[in-house]
């Protein structure tokens, strides 16, 4: 595991197309299926990464929370399967189950999609607004494993409330930081 901070895609770019496989149902979907008219939040994860599983529960809690409120969460994972088995759709669509993620766990097998938005890292969070430009990316909350701060999600729900709120988000945006992609 190399630690590694998020690139920090560009503020106001568009959020990049595609297409790709739900593990849970099978199915091929696309940003334009499941992106929202109010806030979509991108989140690379992985299965393996221990900075992932520290901040699991709170992925699915902010889902769960913000959902009903217009916002739409698409999970992806883009890690190297073949490398990390862990990180494959089977397993993928056990941790899915397992936590109840109310969002789409999404497989890159081809990593195209974590290139395209320059994603380094798991977790790394974008959100995008109802047009897909970015406003957000970085880090959930200050909490990393064994720092002892809570996960809490802080960042990442100061940023939707303010887009909730019609302002403009204005929230620190710190780099996310966690295991890096593992590249073919």
């Amino acid at each position: 595991m190399a630690l590694t901070e998020s690139n920090m895609f560009p503020l106001g770019a568009t959020a990049p197309s595609f297409t790709l496989p739900d593990v849970v149902s099978g199915k091929q979907v696309s940003l334009d299926e499941l992106k929202s008219d109010t806030a979509t939040v991108i989140m690379f994860i992985c299965n393996h990464c221990p900075y992932v599983k520290h901040v699991q529960s709170q992925l699915v809690r902010l889902a769960n929370d913000y959902s009903p409120k217009g916002v739409s969460f698409i999970a992806i994972s883009s890690n190297d399967a073949m490398q990390y088995p862990e990180d494959g759709p089977d397993k993928m669509k056990q941790v899915a189950e397992e936590f109840q993620y109310p969002f789409p766990y999404l497989y890159d097998e081809t990593q195209e999609v974590a290139k395209a938005y320059q994603a380094a890292c798991t977790p790394d969070f974008y959100i995008f607004d109802s047009k897909l430009a970015c406003v957000y990316r970085g880090q959930l909350d200050d909490s990393r494993p064994g720092n002892e701060l809570p996960v809490t999600g802080s960042s990442i729900r100061a940023a939707l409330d303010q887009i909730l709120g019609n302002e403009p988000v204005t929230v620190q945006q710190k780099p996310s930081m966690g295991c890096n992609i593992k590249w073919r």
